[in-house]
């Protein structure tokens, strides 16, 4: 094999990236799948419970019962249905049509007027387990005001003068697509990463493409910065496109620096690549790389990257699985980014562990293609 050229590199450059553009699939793992994920994301993935169906069954129909069931009613959080007998309410949530009940019972007044504890009962859905908690935590939070109220009014006790003033940093309108939307991208571009790389070299390797390339005198560094540099900047086109919809059409605030996002994008892109070169090296077969590829790419990173579920609520084992994870680094520079602003300690420790990941990645791809050109 002859030394490094880089005249030799930049023709190889030349003619891969013709052959990026000219290939429909490469246009669409960079353009229009990263598009479409984007959107399925923002409208499909929300943590947001706004309006919860329930339904209120008065089986007190006193003045203070009334009084407890408008409180429920004139919440913002519950669309209530008001019934007197629980049985209709009872079918209507094995049906999935309500997400709770609340049952006042008969001697809800009469307990009240004795200072006796008067219990309501709350039957959540547990299908749902982030709408059943929402369902008791917030009819709790009625039957609380509501009974404040009750008290004051009858001049039971005096109003509090320890007034709590909640305030919410990074996401103050606590939507939760202002937090999903910036990590999905994070899993968006670990998929389009390895794709670029893993389907489109591996649909070389089927061709015979890839065998007379080896066979010609390129240098093996050549070969691999070639290779990576076409999807490289394709990579980047995809990351700009989703910043650019995330921002304008979801209204995500982005607080944080351009600059440092596209260097982090850089060294995720760069990891990336090289594992779907090392991918496309060992399986040779466009299936085959797709499959390992869903599995290296997609799911470890939507699973085990923080975007989803914490890491820290994670079992110990599974915890040290994560940090051999670009994604898990990326998606904490790319929400801070978005939400937080410029954190230079955070983005530092998790930059330079994207680049060792990267450089481990990198070193197994020139070693393997090593051997495929004996």
């Amino acid at each position: 094999m002859s030394g490094f050229s880089s005249k030799r590199l930049f023709a190889f450059m030349y003619k891969e990236t013709l052959q990026a553009y000219r290939d429909p699939s490469t246009l669409i793992i960079a353009v229009i799948l990263p598009a479409i994920m984007i959107f399925l994301f923002a409208y499909g993935v929300s943590l947001d419970t706004n309006t919860v169906k329930i339904g209120l069954v008065l089986e007190d129909t006193s003045q203070k019962a009334q009084s407890l069931a408008h409180a429920f009613e004139n919440t913002r959080f519950f669309n209530v249905k008001v019934r007197f007998d629980r049985k209709e309410l009872t079918q209507e949530l094995l049906e999935g049509v309500i997400r709770g009940i609340v049952i006042i019972p008969q001697d809800f007044s009469d307990k009240i007027g004795r200072n006796l504890p008067s219990p309501i009962q709350v039957i959540a859905d547990g299908s749902e387990t982030n709408t059943a908690s929402f369902v008791q935590n917030y009819a709790d939070g009625v039957v609380a005001t509501w009974r404040l109220s009750l008290q004051q009014e009858q001049g039971a006790i005096e109003p509090s003068s320890i007034l709590t003033e909640p305030r919410v940093w990074f996401n103050p309108e606590l939507k939760s697509r202002n937090v999903l939307l910036p990590g999905s991208i994070a899993i968006v571009m670990a998929l389009i990463g390895i794709l670029l790389t893993a389907l489109v070299v591996a649909r070389e390797w089927e061709r015979g493409t890839m065998e007379a390339i080896m066979a010609t005198p390129i240098h093996i560094v050549e070969l691999i910065i070639g290779k990576m540099t076409p999807y490289f900047f394709l990579g980047m086109g995809s990351m700009i496109l989703c910043v650019a919809l995330s921002i304008l059409f979801f209204d995500v605030p982005f607080n944080g620096s351009f600059l440092i996002l596209g260097l982090g994008t850089a060294l995720f892109l760069l990891a990336g690549l090289a594992q779907g070169l090392l991918i496309s090296t060992l399986a040779k077969n466009q299936f085959v790389a797709s499959q390992i590829a869903m599995m290296a790419a997609f799911l470890p990173s939507f699973m085990l990257s923080g975007f989803l579920y914490e890491i820290e609520s994670m079992p110990a084992s599974i915890r040290w699985v994560t940090y051999l994870l670009p994604a898990k680094y990326f998606v904490t520079i790319i929400q801070t980014s978005f939400l937080a602003g410029v954190v230079w300690s955070l983005f530092i420790f998790n930059m330079l562990a994207m680049l060792c990941i990267a450089m481990v990645l990198l070193f197994f791809v020139t070693k393997k293609s090593k051997k495929a050109l004996l």
